[in-house]
């Protein structure tokens, strides 16, 4: 796991995190509706019990986006883990987790703008745009920066292509 955690797997929550490219090459951001803060991130959520990481992407994109016409492109091999902040840990999810660890996903969107619908489910973003994989890693709260930047590392390839084919 990235940030080389010291604790075991089971002191984090399983999760998923989703970079999905549009035909530029450029990722969706969405910006939490639950911070004080312009706090924009890439989809993520928890895997439900008996669920793989695979089908637990795919459902997160809807429920986030609203969305889902895209499709897994690649995946990191890894699991990216991150601590939260020792009194965001005693909050969040009952206090049973130091952090998450990550199943990272790539995809690629087949849709149009108008087929993002963040109110489709429980909304998790207040709106959202399209960004440079690497903005966004700059831009995240500081504790998933790692975890970001190792994303945005492993999928540069993608958005390079996507672009490059987009004629940016």
């Amino acid at each position: 796991m990235s940030g080389a955690p010291l604790f075991p797997a089971s002191a984090y929550r399983p999760c998923v995190g989703i970079a999905l490219f549009d035909r530029r090459g450029l990722v969706f951001a969405g910006r939490r509706l639950d911070m004080p803060f312009d706090a924009w991130q890439m989809p993520q959520g928890g895997i439900d019990a008996g669920e793989t990481p695979r089908r637990a992407a795919l459902r997160e994109l809807v429920e986030e986006t609203g969305t889902d016409k895209a499709e897994i492109v690649a995946e990191i091999d890894d699991w990216l883990a991150y601590d939260l902040p020792p009194e965001l840990a005693a909050r969040s999810w009952g206090g049973r987790y130091r952090g998450q660890r990550q199943k990272w996903f790539a995809l690629a969107f087949a849709g149009a703008d108008s087929d993002i619908v963040l109110d489709a489910h429980e909304a998790e973003f207040a709106a959202w745009q399209w960004m440079k994989l690497g903005e966004v890693a700059r831009g995240i709260v500081a504790f998933k920066r790692e975890v970001y930047a190792r994303v945005a590392e492993e999928f540069a390839p993608i958005a390079r292509k996507l672009a490059k084919a987009g004629g940016e």
